[in-house]
């Protein structure tokens, strides 16, 4: 038998063991010039591959734009191409070098991007606290911790002073921790919630706010996460008045509200609402330090 043969026999024998793996041990005579045939597609010679390595990517850019060096690089969903980072994009990396295609039509350039690694960058209100939380961008040079309108970047790994800190990332990898959500609110005062707030999440910014609940009749599921800084934001869930807020833990009471206490709050706290109790809302997750109102 010559090599090529040989080959051949080798790839037919491992697709027959294959299939047996996948059948439980049995293979169907009927199935083994199948076998065979898939052993014929089997490389026969050497096939030399182009390979990328580490942690760059190219990306056609769009036309008629100018991709800065150090930019959060976005991609256009309908269209694949790289640019500026929007708000409605995905995050691609940052650009190791400018990339002009002001005079260009779509796809005339690459922009080279790092697409995973660690940089240090201004975020809104980072504070020292704030190490493993998740940054978002809302163009290619303005990052926050509000995920509402804004793309996930990746997480803080390290503080560095006031408003700096320094984020990993990994485009290819690393997922937004609230993208199962995709209606999101920014609340920054009194909210009453009503059936148009089932499946969202919403993002409380500011000191004292209270979200109250409407009656039991009317059901709202929906996410609540405390965004502020460590012992920055006291958040308030107010039931209506015959209806309590039931959970892990938590008396449930008439009338009392469910409170993240704010000497303990940390950005990221949050509760998941549900409904399904005549008694009032139910707490199916709940992170941070809640107490019910006294």
């Amino acid at each position: 038998m010559n090599r090529s043969m040989k080959h051949t026999t080798l790839a037919a024998l491992t697709a027959v063991i294959a299939l047996a793996a996948f059948a439980g041990g049995y293979v169907d005579s009927q199935l083994l010039p199948y076998a065979i045939g898939i052993g014929m597609t089997t490389l026969a010679a050497n096939s030399p591959r182009a390979f990328e390595i580490g942690n760059r990517n190219e990306i056609p850019v769009i036309a008629a734009d100018i991709v800065y060096e150090g930019a959060a690089v976005g991609v256009v969903i309908a269209s694949g191409h790289a640019r500026p980072l929007a708000a409605t994009d995905r995050f691609a990396g940052f650009a190791e070098a400018k990339a002009d295609n002001s005079a260009g039509a779509a796809a005339a350039i690459n922009v080279r991007v790092i697409e995973s690694g660690k940089i240090e960058l201004s975020v809104t209100g980072a504070v020292i606290t704030d190490e493993g939380q998740p940054v978002y961008a809302t163009d290619d040079d303005t990052f926050t911790f509000t995920p509402t309108a804004a793309v996930f970047v990746g997480f803080v790994h390290r503080f560095v002073s006031a408003g700096k800190v320094v984020v990993a990332f990994d485009a290819p990898t690393y997922r937004d921790p609230y993208g199962d959500y995709t209606i999101r609110e920014t609340v920054s005062g009194a909210l009453t919630l009503d059936i148009q707030d089932n499946g969202k999440i919403f993002f409380v910014d500011t000191d004292a706010v209270v979200i109250t609940l409407p009656v039991v009749a009317t059901p709202v599921n929906c996410k609540i996460v405390n965004i502020g800084a460590f012992g920055a934001v006291k958040l308030s869930i107010d039931p209506a008045a015959a209806d309590k807020v039931q959970g892990p833990d938590l008396p449930g009471t008439d009338n009392k509200d469910l409170i993240n206490t704010k000497a303990t709050a940390k950005r990221g706290d949050y509760v998941v609402l549900t409904t399904g109790d005549a008694n009032g809302a139910l707490v199916a997750e709940l992170r941070g330090i809640w107490a019910t109102e006294a």
